[in-house]
């Protein structure tokens, strides 16, 4: 067996894989003022001034779900350029400097979120490269993977967002300071608690930006990006510090502060497969024809602000289907024990499966030396590994 080392080190848990740069469209124009207005935490357009040096913005290649986000290429670009963006998030690229690489992270983790979550269902969450619609035709329905997919993204726009304002990694934001109710006894607030609610504006602001349109699909998409945001603020906890000589605890502090992003995809999975059937109800109003959704069954419970909705069945996608976005199960690889989806007999949608053998080196007989390295050895494995037919 062979002999080897592993130095023990710390690495960025966010740490940026791919990575573009957008600057201005014209140096020469004004730049737009925003200000945050009040207890609704939303942004005016108060007015405009002379720009400064030329800005730029890392933007991750991943900012891109459906129509709704940009497919961004590898290249600088100018934020005109970026197919897709409405004249709203526009202004978000060109003007909110701060904030547009943390929106690109939350569209990021969204997606990586969505594809650990469905991993072992029969779709997975694929992306396409160089494609504007990074999921390609799979969200034109109006379907629960759609539902799905909105929410956690819109979610992932606001936990970057808060994160990154926790962080100092922006000027135009911080902690939290309207902490709710005094502090329990034993302890006091401090630290810094993390502003969720600026978070979840900037992502009402930009993902909601596109939904304006009084039809049902729209309605469908707010719906579904407010319940993936509130998923955030459901799940804030206290998070506390002691202080004191050697961890006495003479002194506790306590912040507000957001779960792991995984508490978040598991809470909008469990959303999704509970999500409600609607249907679509049309109704003339002053402005013209409006489409509103109503729950399918009454004798359901009614979704409430923070459940998923849909209104169009998902295809099974078993076989590939370019017209649905469907890449099928073939060669996917199957659980054979599970009696669950990801088991070979749902996974594979009753076309059977296939057995190999694979020889895999792995890590083994590791130990520790103070200090501070590990010393492990190489060890061969063989696994069966079971795919659809």
């Amino acid at each position: 067996m062979k002999q080897d080392s592993v130095q023990l080190s710390s690495c960025s848990r966010h740490s940026l894989p791919s990575q573009l740069i957008v600057t201005w469209d014209d140096p020469e124009e004004s730049v737009i003022v925003w200000k945050r207005l009040g207890k609704k935490n939303r942004l005016k357009e108060v007015g405009s001034k002379a720009p400064g040096p030329t800005s730029k913005v890392v933007i991750l290649r991943s900012l891109a779900v459906g129509h709704q986000y940009s497919s961004l290429g590898t290249q600088p670009i100018l934020c005109g350029s970026i197919p897709g963006l409405v004249p709203k998030q526009l202004r978000f690229c060109r003007n909110y400097v701060e904030i547009m690489p943390s929106v690109a992270e939350g569209v990021k983790i969204g997606i990586q979120e969505c594809q650990h979550q469905f991993r072992g269902r029969r779709w997975n969450c694929t992306t396409i490269n160089d494609n504007l619609a990074i999921f390609g035709p799979v969200l034109d329905k109006a379907t629960r993977e759609s539902a799905f997919v909105h929410a956690i993204a819109s979610a992932g726009v606001a936990f970057a967002v808060t994160r990154a304002c926790a962080e100092g990694s922006a000027t135009i934001c911080g902690c939290d300071t309207r902490h709710k109710g005094p502090p329990a006894e034993g302890w006091k607030w401090g630290g810094c608690s993390e502003d969720v609610e600026f978070g979840s504006m900037v992502s009402r602001e930009f993902a909601d930006a596109r939904e304006n349109r009084p039809d049902a699909r729209s309605a469908m998409n707010r719906h579904n990006n407010e319940a993936g945001r509130m998923s955030l603020n459901d799940n804030m906890f206290l998070k506390c510090k002691c202080h004191g000589l050697s961890g006495s605890c003479e002194v506790k502090t306590c912040w507000w502060s957001q779960p792991d992003f995984r508490v978040i995809g598991d809470y909008m999975k469990d959303k999704y497969d509970s999500a409600s059937e609607m249907v679509v109800e049309k109704h003339k109003e002053s402005r013209g024809w409006v489409e509103t959704l109503r729950p399918k069954y009454n004798y359901f419970k009614p979704p409430t602000e923070r459940d998923l909705v849909y209104y169009e069945s998902s295809p099974n996608f078993c076989d590939p289907n370019p017209e649905t976005g469907s890449f099928g199960t073939r060669d996917r690889i199957c659980n054979l024990t599970s009696h669950g989806i990801d088991g070979c007999d749902l996974l594979c949608c009753g076309r059977g499966h296939n057995t190999r053998t694979e020889k895999r080196k792995e890590k083994c007989h590791c130990i520790f030396h103070w200090c501070c390295y590990v010393s492990c050895q190489e060890c061969v494995r063989v696994y069966d590994v079971h795919t659809c037919k």
